[in-house]
């Protein structure tokens, strides 16, 4: 769990996008939209702890076009959040919304090849990489690891959505300012990354 816990934790564009979320629609949108980064991380953490070497060396061998397609994605999401009008939605969202939400920050993480990279640091700090040997110990680390990336993407929605109440129109209209600018910018660092770095 602690494995979920730090690499969920770091506030990135999933976390700018969650906030928002919880927001401007409610707790619910923002724990779904987490969820799908819960799910992408748990994908990486069966790579990096079970060993899949042909994975690891697809995604590895594709980052470079794994992160332009990230990158685009939040360049997107980043001018569609600066255009959106500062509504304060009921807390009720649609099934399509939810689903919308959830693969948007899939969609995030999973292009995002540092993530991957930063499992397999996490398992060799901890002395977890390579449980292919034991089925068992690997199903349970990687259950862990849902579970504490859950916890985090729980708690940022509720804590988000706590104060929703409090957000006018006009702190509405500034956080989605905000939060399309940080998402432009992350955007950028990704496809600039690929350029100078």
């Amino acid at each position: 769990m602690a494995v979920g816990l730090a690499i969920a934790a770091p506030v990135g564009p999933v976390g700018v996008l969650c906030i928002r979320k919880a927001l401007a629609d409610g707790r619910l949108a923002a724990f779904v939209a987490g969820m799908g980064a819960a799910v992408a991380d748990t994908f990486y953490g069966a790579v990096a702890g079970l060993g899949l070497g042909l994975i690891s060396d697809f995604l590895t061998q594709n980052k470079n076009a794994l992160s332009v397609v990230g990158g685009l994605f939040l360049l997107v999401l980043g001018v569609r959040t600066l255009r959106r009008p500062p509504l304060v939605l009921p807390a009720t969202s649609s099934r399509i919304g939810l689903l919308k939400d959830f693969l948007s920050t899939f969609t995030i993480t999973m292009t995002n090849p540092a993530t991957i990279l930063a499992f397999m640091a996490v398992f060799a700090s901890f002395s977890l990489a390579g449980f292919d040997r034991d089925k068992v110990d690997a199903s349970l680390v990687i259950l862990g690891v849902f579970l504490g990336s859950s916890l985090w993407w729980a708690t940022l929605a509720a804590a988000a959505g706590a104060v929703r109440s409090h957000f006018t129109p006009l702190w509405l209209d500034w956080l989605n300012k905000m939060s399309g600018g940080l998402l432009l910018i992350f955007g950028v660092a990704v496809l600039a990354m690929l350029v100078f770095g």
